[in-house]
């Protein structure tokens, strides 16, 4: 066994990851990309900044582990199989995520870093990914494969902007009239 795995199976070591990446994940969410320094995450997280630094030479490694947690842990609502029923959840959570888990302080850390450095922008890949994956499944079921990503572009933009640049909510007939209009422009699904 190598000093590597044993590390990995240490409880103690288990313990720290969980912690540290907890604390720069609501960190990074509740006051954005430039407050997660490894003395703040050192003293949210109660261990020494000599620990952090340990596991996490770099703040990006920080980030890396927090948007790694943060997009495994994502999880969207079970499809129905009603179309505009689920693309409703599916954009209504997606709206309520950018709201009330603060993810659109995350994105806009993302993406202001992702053009100049190919981490975070692999990051930025992994988050819309993540969130769009349930909206994906869902258009792919019924609307003809052409039509998918362009559908999802429109319905995600729209919330988006809606949610983040207008500060409005993403109320029920705002997200009908979305769906409506965008399913408009697209083709069934013919198997």
């Amino acid at each position: 066994m190598t000093s590597e795995t044993a590390e990995v199976l240490d409880p103690r070591v288990a313990r720290t990851r969980r912690d540290v990446v907890e604390a720069t994940s609501t960190l990074l969410l509740e006051e954005g990309w430039d407050a997660v320094t490894h003395a703040e995450v050192a003293r949210r997280a109660n261990y020494s900044k000599a620990t952090v630094y340990a596991h996490w030479p770099t703040r990006l490694d920080l980030i890396r582990a927090s948007i790694e947690q943060i997009c495994d842990a994502a999880h969207h609502p079970a499809p129905t199989g009603d179309l505009r029923a689920d693309l409703r959840a599916a954009l209504a959570d997606f709206a309520a995520d950018l709201t009330s888990r603060h993810l659109d302080r995350l994105l806009a850390g993302v993406v202001e870093r992702a053009r100049d450095n190919d981490v975070v922008g692999a990051l930025r890949t992994r988050l819309y990914e993540t969130g769009t994956s349930g909206m994906r499944a869902i258009l792919a079921a019924h609307v003809a494969p052409r039509d998918v990503e362009p559908a999802l572009a429109l319905l995600t933009g729209a919330v988006l902007v809606l949610v983040t640049y207008e500060g409005r909510q993403a109320t029920t007939a705002v997200l009908d009239d979305l769906i409506d209009r965008v399913l408009a422009t697209t083709a069934p699904r013919t198997s």
